[in-house]
């Protein structure tokens, strides 16, 4: 069982990445007050650090019972949107001769809105909390590294699997990262993401298979797991 211990700097920003762990007092502050003092003010101060803290930990165990069918020992894992790192967390506790790649964002946009983004420019993220979190946890240097993607420079390696949950094709286009993954992964490698439009994604590949549906969403998405890109 993952038991994620964060200090107040991560639990705002868990909460900015997950709004569905916010209760009702904060989603109330956030309808009457709008999402730029959400941001910047209640989300800070009017906050339960160890409530959150119990909540990240049960979502993100929960979230990798989904993907836990794919995952292997030894396995390079790309993770593109992973927020604070709570799923590799558990994931690098599991199988810890796995090697993970994280590709985020260093910034946190004044006012965010959760919605679809064409250029990918939104972000919510700070990668030393990030860094922080992972190495509080006991993972070793040697099993993960951290890209920010704004910077370029990506890595060159042949992933076996890309995990991008609530991100990639949720918040912004697939094609943003497409030309990259066909460069860096190959017909074994399996990508795994959120999307509403699943029956696209089969132009795509060659074999996609839904993982998991989300009705109680506003997107009304689907997690799909992707190999060999046509």
């Amino acid at each position: 069982m993952l038991n994620l211990k964060l200090n107040r700097k991560m639990a705002q920003l868990v909460l900015l990445q997950r709004i569905e762990l916010a209760n009702p007092l904060l989603i109330k502050l956030r309808k009457i007050f709008g999402r730029h003092l959400f941001s910047k003010i209640f989300s800070k101060y009017f906050i339960n650090v160890k409530e959150l803290s119990k909540k990240y930990s049960a979502h993100m165990e929960k979230e990798l019972l989904t993907i836990l069918p794919f995952l292997r020992q030894g396995q390079k894992i790309l993770s593109i949107g992973s927020g604070l790192g709570g799923l590799e967390i558990g994931i690098l506790k599991k199988f810890n001769e796995t090697d993970i790649t994280f590709f985020e964002k260093n910034y946190i946009s004044s006012k965010i809105k959760y919605g679809w983004d064409n250029e990918n420019k939104e972000g919510y993220n700070d990668l030393s909390l990030l860094e922080n979190l992972i190495t509080m946890n006991e993972i070793s240097s040697n099993q993960f590294s951290i890209f920010d993607t704004d910077k370029g420079n990506l890595p060159v390696k042949k992933y076996n699997l890309v995990i991008s949950l609530y991100s990639l094709d949720y918040h912004y286009d697939f094609n943003i990262y497409l030309e990259y993954l066909k460069k860096n992964t190959d017909e074994n490698s399996i990508i795994i993401f959120d999307t509403i439009r699943y029956e696209y994604f089969k132009k795509i590949f060659n074999q996609v298979k839904i993982i998991k549906v989300d009705e109680n969403t506003v997107h009304k998405s689907k997690r799909i797991a992707c190999r060999a890109f046509k």
